[in-house]
């Protein structure tokens, strides 16, 4: 049966999912999904989505992955290989439990009952994974799937290497099936590494729906942060490294502050490894522009139990990013009604309609990022946000949900198992520019069971 689902700018994905899943699969066929240990929310969605369709799961994660739910499900097996994840252990300690990982991963792959292997991530040895356990993999018969993030982060964050490169194409080259999230990502993973186009298939970002979504209020949540009413919340939210670019929008906002001293600026996330020196940075310039009073820093992993508080009470996100493919925080705070001004890279331009669920501005460029923000508080969409956050809950439920991800997901296996190339899955995507002056309003999805996504 053929869906299509219409959006503002006149985007259609047309997906074909089987209609009867677990007939085409069979109930006995399990896939080991391995987490990396790490990404739970991702893990927790496709999972989700996944057992709904009568597949049986071995999820390798760690305490931060584990949850009663996965031990409630007679379809999953979960399997705590990693332990504690904690970063302030001692060196000694997290030296052990990575080969404790590896001890008990290794004997695992090679008993396993899954044909296929699914890794959402690697785990803390990054080339042994690329390398050496790849080929170990398919020596134990199995077919792997890999849903890349990342093409090549390194790329990404400037520390490339010919070591980086060698070991990311070697295990490209033993994986079966990719799995990509936007168009850009696929064309790099076929140009830069040669993997065939038809291994390659484009699927949504899920939306998280691990994060909790009390009947916590924008003015409860305000009061719980401190925020006072009537003033302009301006929220940055997950890891923090130098390719986000915050340190451009905290110059944004001191231009902003020139013209309108209502405004505050959050910054809350975890910064990423090694990125002392760059979180330093971003501290200094908020003191050398003298507004510490209008921004609040919180430098640290925020438990999910906490992050509804501070999408429920922003009144925009900002992703400043100066390169990236695609954020699952866009689609965080779309899951909450937040509207979203991102710079004008990756695919930002492909999932945020200007006016309706955010702006765009140019990367790098503070100027500009000032100029949308305050665009973005002269309109209508901040004026009415109390109507629109309903809209773009749906904009982003119907082009992201999880029950979209997961038929593809399974086409890609069920191909795999019958011995054959997964097919190129069929997504038209096809983008027009409104007219200027025209008025869209979200085109309400009629696909049922449309789901609320990651933080990174």
């Amino acid at each position: 049966m053929r869906k299509e689902i219409g959006f503002p700018r006149q985007i259609t994905i047309a997906y074909n999912p089987p209609r009867d899943w677990v007939s085409m699969l069979g109930t006995e066929i399990k896939v080991g999904l391995l987490t990396g240990c790490r990404d739970g929310q991702y893990a927790f969605g496709l999972v989700g989505a996944m057992i709904s369709k009568g597949l049986r799961l071995d999820i390798i994660g760690s305490d931060e992955i584990d949850s009663p739910d996965l031990h409630a499900n007679p379809q999953l097996n979960f399997l705590n290989f990693g332990g504690s994840q904690k970063q302030n252990a001692g060196l000694a300690r997290k030296a052990l439990r990575i080969l404790k990982y590896y001890a008990r991963l290794i004997p695992y792959a090679a008993a396993a009952e899954p044909r296929i292997f699914h890794i959402l991530w690697n785990y803390k040895l990054e080339y042994f994974d690329r390398t050496l356990l790849m080929l170990y993999y398919k020596l134990c018969g199995k077919k792997i799937v890999l849903t890349l993030h990342n093409v090549n982060a390194g790329k990404r964050d400037s520390n490339d290497s010919l070591l980086n490169r060698l070991t990311l194409s070697f295990q490209y080259r033993l994986a079966d099936h990719f799995f990509v999230h936007t168009n850009k990502m696929k064309r790099e993973l076929v140009e830069d590494f040669r993997v065939p186009e038809r291994a390659v298939a484009v699927i949504p970002y899920g939306i998280n729906n691990a994060v909790p979504n009390t009947e916590l209020t924008n003015v409860e949540a305000r009061q719980r942060l401190g925020i006072p009413n009537g003033q302009n919340a301006i929220l940055f939210f997950g890891n923090l490294g130098p390719y986000k670019g915050v340190e451009f929008l905290v110059a944004a906002f001191q231009r902003i502050l020139t013209r309108n001293a209502n405004c505050l600026l959050i910054i809350a996330g975890k910064p990423r490894g090694g990125c002392e020196k760059y979180i330093a940075e971003i501290q200094e310039a908020i003191n050398s522009f003298g507004i510490q009073e209008q921004v609040r820093l919180r430098i640290e992993y925020i438990p999910d139990d906490e992050v509804e508080m501070y999408f429920k009470a922003a009144d925009v996100l900002v992703l400043p990013y100066k390169h990236i493919f695609q954020s699952g925080i866009l689609f965080l705070a779309y899951s909450f009604g937040l509207p979203v001004i991102a710079t004008d890279v990756g695919s930002f331009r492909e999932d945020i309609i200007e006016g309706k669920t955010g702006f765009l501005c140019r990367p790098a460029d503070p100027v500009d990022l000032a100029e949308a923000i305050e665009t973005y508080f002269a309109s209508d969409l901040h004026k009415g946000l109390d109507n629109r956050r309903q809209e773009i809950r749906d904009y982003a439920n119907a082009r992201h949900s999880w029950d979209k991800v997961s038929d593809l997901t399974l086409s890609a296996y069920a191909d795999l198992l019958k011995g054959a190339q997964p097919e190129k899955i069929r997504i038209a995507v096809q983008v027009s520019a409104p007219e200027k002056n025209t008025e869209q309003r979200v085109v309400r999805p009629h696909a049922d069971n449309l789901q609320t996504e990651k933080r990174t």
